[in-house]
């Protein structure tokens, strides 16, 4: 273990590496920064680095594999040619929850920097009239489902290491927004360091400090298992782990219908997708090819292939994925085992770094590369993998973009909560003037036939209102 190394056998060790450059500065650290300098290093798989740099492990061509791909098999809206109806579909999953064999795994790593949030994400105030928390929207639904069913949904919390703490500390402080500290679980995602682009180095941070970002989402494997969840979820019986993000307002957390297609598809992972509007939407394409269900990045995909069409004019890759899956718990552990299995992506960033004088440097353009794996590539290991279609103005509203941007901003968010909850009360029978905002706390109502239990039908809403 590299904490019993003198500095001359960790020097070895790094000039092997052509990563020596990491401890430029030794002599220059107290006892502490060598420590946490040293304890960095020891967690980098520096034969792993050298592989990703050599582009030995940087997975499959995508562009080469295109012309092979093919639609996904997937459940359209509407399509009457479906394998399952919607009706057999809410029966499965309504049954699966109330026998209390269904988790959630919200994946909720990310900081809010691009919006000018120096917080976790899940802290931002989305609510339009509500001013609640990402957190607390998603947690509102999960307590108006297990309200609804009888029973406890356990929550699983993927932080980073950058958000853990102060994510722990925002849901102490809050009460879990109401759930048991027995239904939520915190684990951290693990890291990997950022090289330079141009040389492959490892970039330092600061003299004692390497320059480190979260695995990415595909990362939850590894912290699924070395945290204990894995083992918590079965403990709790939990058979079936609905996943999402927490920047996504819309989400519909464990929504019966989706489970549902899952199970009855007898699915390993099931992937919730939009039809995608324009070719060169930047989602992730979900296809076929030679027979496995995988997702093509829109960065991965050629612009011919992307602008394919089917006769009848429609897009030949329609299913833009938006990180919505169902898993089998039994899939995710057999998966632990073969975690090593899924590619690195790679992604061209501005990294600030210390250069060899020691100084640190703000570049004014992309100059790393960072490795990130993603959760999507578990499924060409999936048995009877399927797609579900929504529509996006249901279940999709993310919340990436600073306010001066045209799309996925705070404002796009809130108007479209706004959208989906009048639509909620229009099905009800109740009407909204127009230009007035609602917003229904889900433990309110979470569908149609509660409003219609709670308002009289054909009554109006004058006034901008949260139903809670």
């Amino acid at each position: 273990m590299f904490p019993d190394l003198t500095r001359t056998d960790l020097q070895a060790k790094l000039r092997a590496a052509g990563q020596e450059h990491l401890i430029a500065f030794w002599d220059q650290l107290d006892e502490a920064g060598r420590e946490r300098l040293r304890d960095q290093i020891e967690r980098i798989d520096l034969s792993l680095i050298a592989g990703l740099v050599r582009g030995t492990q940087h997975g499959p061509n995508w562009s080469e594999l295109a012309d092979r791909a093919m639609p996904p098999r997937a459940i359209r809206r509407g399509d009457p040619h479906n394998e399952f109806s919607p009706a057999a579909a809410r029966s499965r999953g309504e049954a699966a929850l109330r026998a209390g064999s269904v988790g959630m795994i919200l994946v909720a790593g990310g900081q809010g920097t691009r919006l000018g949030f120096r917080h976790p994400k899940g802290m931002l105030q989305v609510g339009p009239l509500s001013s609640r928390s990402l957190f607390e929207i998603m947690i509102d639904r999960l307590r108006a489902v297990a309200t609804r069913f009888g029973v406890s949904i356990p929550l699983y919390i993927m932080t980073s290491p950058a958000t853990h703490g102060e994510t722990d500390e925002f849901l102490a402080r809050n009460e879990r927004f109401g759930l048991p500290a027995s239904d939520v679980r915190l684990f951290c995602q693990g890291v990997m360091p950022a090289v330079d682009a141009a040389t492959g180095r490892i970039l330092l941070a600061g003299r004692d400090q390497v320059s480190l970002n979260p695995d990415g989402h595909g990362g939850m494997l590894t912290a699924w298992a070395a945290s204990g969840c894995h083992e918590h979820a079965l403990g709790r019986g939990v058979r079936h782990l609905f996943y999402g993000q927490i920047d996504n307002p819309l989400l519909m957390v464990c929504d019966p219908e989706l489970i549902g297609y899952h199970l009855l598809a007898e699915s390993e992972m099931t992937t919730q997708v939009v039809a995608k509007r324009d070719p060169l939407d930047r989602v992730g394409n979900v296809a076929i090819i030679d027979g496995s269900t995988q997702i093509i990045e829109y960065s991965d995909l050629p612009e011919a292939a992307a602008r394919r069409r089917n006769p009848d004019g429609s897009l030949y890759f329609w299913a833009g994925s938006i990180a919505i899956h169902v898993f089998e718990t039994s899939f995710l552990n057999r998966m632990v085992q073969h975690r090593d299995g899924l590619p690195f992506h790679r992604a061209h960033k501005k990294s600030p770094f210390i250069d060899a004088d020691g100084n640190r440097v703000e570049p004014a353009s992309p100059n790393s590369i960072k490795f990130e794996r993603f959760i999507f590539d578990l499924l060409p290991f999936a048995r009877n993998p399927i797609v579900v279609e929504a529509g996006a103005e249901e279940v999709f509203a993310p919340v990436k973009n600073a306010a001066d941007a045209k799309d996925e901003t705070i404002a796009t968010a809130q108007a479209a909560m706004i959208a989906r909850d009048k639509t909620m009360f229009q099905a009800a029978g109740v009407k909204v003037a127009e230009g007035v905002p609602i917003e229904v706390n889900p433990r309110w109502a979470l569908d149609a036939e509660e409003v219609s239990r709670k308002l009289r039908p054909g009554s109006t809403v004058e006034r901008a209102t949260y139903f809670v």
